[in-house]
């Protein structure tokens, strides 16, 4: 009995010194960016565009980033949304709930969603080259959305698959057809959907191995689908590596904005996801 009680005692103590040891490592990040990037923040970083080239250039701050990022970001998530809503409604409503083809689609989305963004790039760039296309803000558009769309599934998946299946049958009982039903789940589901979305977003925007191929990285803003378009990571990223000091100021600036913006989304995320965990019907 008192084995029991003090293997109960290490292991309590085991898990709390890890649960320590990843927060202290998020503190730690979260304070080295904050302490570096809030010291070079300034108004012109986040409202001027780059001078002189965004390996040497001292001048200006990252406005082309931050757009481009809200480009990419928003017709990504668009997208995403339009392609894995009625995915999902597909799998969980027309689809019997043991069918051997959800099950197959399931499984292909949970290989998709773990699969590297590196990967997404390196495929995007292939299709790239194959029809001759250059970097372009279109070509970061689609690889992120390819990126995000089995994060979308995934998660809308799992919110919908815990519907009652007996409400499916009462309502078509009732004489309601199968898009009518979908109303219904749609409105139970919706907190799972804004959850989801905050995610992908979240993993998008911070995202740099895929958009590095297919993007590409310009100082300015792109006025067409065709032009090269800046990311916040890939900012971060190229004027880290930039010898000159007043670079890569702007690159712990970029980083800080980044951060909170993730940061933001995840609190979100998890807000909506307790505040609607017991979301039942009205």
């Amino acid at each position: 009995m008192k084995f029991k009680f003090l293997e109960e005692k290490i292991f309590k103590m085991l898990m709390i010194a890890a649960t320590l040891t990843v927060f202290a490592f998020v503190i730690s990040i979260v304070y080295t960016i904050a302490e570096k990037g809030w010291n070079a923040m300034s108004w012109s970083m986040i409202s001027k565009l780059p001078g002189g080239g965004f390996y040497i250039g001292k001048e200006g701050g990252f406005l082309n980033a931050i757009v481009g990022s809200l480009y990419i970001v928003g017709a990504s998530t668009v997208l995403g949304l339009m392609i894995s809503i009625p995915v999902v409604f597909y799998l969980t409503v027309y689809l019997k709930k043991r069918s051997k083809t959800a099950y197959i689609a399931r499984i292909a989305y949970d290989v998709l969603f773990g699969i590297p963004s590196i990967v997404y790039g390196a495929f995007g760039f292939t299709i790239m080259i194959y029809f001759g296309l250059r970097t372009s803000l279109l070509g970061g558009i689609i690889v992120v959305t390819l990126l995000i769309i089995p994060i979308f599934i995934r998660s809308m998946d799992e919110v919908a698959r815990q519907f009652p299946r007996d409400i499916l049958d009462a309502a078509y009982s009732l004489g309601a057809t199968r898009f009518e039903t979908i109303r219904v789940v749609l409105r139970q589901i919706a907190p799972g959907i804004a959850t989801a979305t905050l995610l992908s977003v979240g993993r998008a925007i911070g995202d740099a191995a895929s958009v590095m191929f297919t993007a590409g990285y310009t100082d300015s803003i792109p006025s067409s689908l065709s032009q090269p378009a800046a990311t916040l990571p890939l900012a971060v990223f190229f004027q880290l590596s930039s010898p000159i000091k007043e670079v890569q100021d702007r690159a712990y600036a970029a980083a800080l904005v980044l951060t909170i913006i993730v940061l933001a989304l995840s609190i979100s995320g998890r807000f909506i996801t307790n505040r609607f965990s017991k979301n039942k019907l009205q």
